[in-house]
């Protein structure tokens, strides 16, 4: 989940694994090197191979209408004890590379006496994928920011609801709960008792229902900057736009450290007062700036709750605007890989199904709307940045809400401290319901164990089931350059 918000970008639809499906059976899965199937799967990957698991689409209705669930591995290098399945969060997020990308991290030690599993929950790429397009239509620019607002909630929703009506019963099935099941039909085909997990952000909410559901079939679980322990889009924008808040007084003060380089004050409530002015003054007189965009006050506020590995690009772009010139961003880069198809590495409408299914949250747009002026004025820098309620306008099925409960099974859970798209305090709520010991990371970035020395934690937590309550540095903040 993920900039505030760090999710997906928009998805493309694309084709499904052309695999015949391998049997569920223990141990009969029809491994395939990766690279020999799929269309721009890494030349130099040989490690990574491939398979289909077959789940029903209605756990109430085995005998029914099945789905296949896309599932990747790379093998133990040493004396194997197990494997273990991870899930990068998302939701809709694929998980195929993650194997790859855990075997390359400061995590690597995983794959000693594991098996590393990764897996295409169902809805996102090669799991059952439903194609879908996107409304970019954009609303009249002389239109109210709330009739703009409107204009594109309900080109979103109708959006939705073509997508939605592609395949219904599909839709529904989105929930974590099945893919909770699907990941122990992949326990089942990999012919294992018990399974390791490695969740992050929504991984972290799958882990806890597969725990729920199935603890005696968990070995051990790390869930790594966590979900809280119910859904509410609502909830999520709020503590979102709290933890953006508590991020610019960080920064402030951080420039204020460096008055000698940005100079807009040496004292915190000095530079956030410049800051604001220099917003203000934007708001009010906006400039021209490069192609299309304007330099206004959007864009100075843009930079006010930039991760903490880009305070120094943020101040400097903020001090060229406010001495004339005009920040230079950098372009993003794609990238993209697939099986028959250039893979997209996720799907925003599995995202929107997942979320609006299981949170409780208002469907109609002036509820939405009255919700997101409260949080911009009680957050006046991060309010408006939320955007997770808003993709529950109209969506045409109630919502079912998450039911942890604790489990015996060991169980680490990661937090950490700054971060503003998972807050810890929501690993704390998670801890306090379902179990488990504490890792904090005194950083703000979104699941950074694995790249960080003390990976080394999860590597012994899975060799041995000892869990840790220990503080771990993040990467330090870069200094400016005189």
């Amino acid at each position: 989940m993920p900039k505030l918000r760090q999710l997906a970008p928009v998805i493309a639809a694309v084709a499904a694994v052309p695999l015949a499906p391998a049997a569920a059976a223990a141990g009969t899965l029809d491994w395939r090197p990766c690279v020999s199937i799929a269309k721009g799967w890494d030349a130099d990957d040989h490690r990574t191979e491939c398979a289909m698991v077959t789940v029903p689409l209605d756990y109430a209705n085995p005998g029914g209408r099945t789905i296949d669930v896309a599932v990747s591995r790379i093998r133990a290098t040493g004396h194997r004890t197990g494997a273990i399945v991870f899930n990068p969060g998302g939701p809709g997020q694929s998980g195929m590379g993650v194997p790859l990308n855990i075997a390359e991290s400061k995590a690597a030690g995983l794959l000693e006496h594991h098996d590393l599993i990764g897996f295409d929950p169902r809805g996102v790429d090669y799991s059952a994928n439903i194609p879908c397009a996107e409304d970019d239509a954009q609303p009249d620019p002389g239109l109210s920011e709330k009739d703009q607002a409107r204009f594109l909630a309900e080109h979103s929703a109708a959006a939705n609801a073509a997508c939605f009506a592609k395949d219904p019963d599909l839709v529904k099935s989105f929930t974590t709960p099945n893919i909770a099941r699907d990941v122990d039909r992949i326990r089942e085909a990999l012919g294992e008792e018990k399974i390791g997990y490695y969740g992050v952000s929504w991984g972290t909410a799958l882990g806890a229902e597969y725990r729920t559901l199935f603890d005696s079939h968990v070995d051990k679980m790390l869930l790594d900057s966590v979900m809280p322990p119910q859904l509410s889009v609502k909830t999520m924008d709020d503590d979102m736009a709290v933890a953006g808040e508590n991020t610019f007084r960080e920064f402030a003060a951080w420039v204020a450290r460096y008055d000698s380089v940005y100079h807009f004050g040496e004292t915190e409530p000095q530079v956030e007062k410049a800051l604001l002015d220099l917003r203000a003054e934007l708001t009010d007189h906006p400039r021209p700036g490069s192609g299309d965009s304007p330099i206004n006050g959007d864009t100075v506020n843009q930079y006010f709750a930039y991760p903490r590995r880009q305070w120094v690009d943020a101040a400097s772009h903020l001090v060229a605007i406010r001495d004339g010139g005009t920040p230079q961003t950098q372009p993003s880069t794609a990238h993209g890989f697939g099986w028959d198809t250039e893979r997209t590495g996720g799907s925003r409408f599995q995202q929107t199904a997942l979320l609006c299914n299981e949170s409780p949250t208002p469907r109609d747009f002036d509820t939405v709307w009255q919700d997101h002026l409260d949080r911009v004025k009680a957050n006046p820098i991060a309010g408006k940045y939320g955007s997770y309620e808003q993709m529950c306008i109209g969506w045409p099925v109630p919502a079912t809400q998450w039911q942890f409960t604790p489990g015996k099974s060991p169980l680490q859970l990661v937090g950490h401290t700054y971060e503003p798209v998972t807050p810890i305090k929501w690993a704390v709520a998670t801890q306090r319901r379902i179990g488990g010991s504490l890792m904090t990371v005194e950083d703000d970035a979104h699941g950074s164990l694995s790249s960080l020395p003390c990976a080394t934690a999860a590597v012994e937590f899975f060799d041995t089931g000892r869990p840790t309550t220990q503080s771990c540095p993040g990467e330090p903040i870069p200094a400016p350059q005189p």
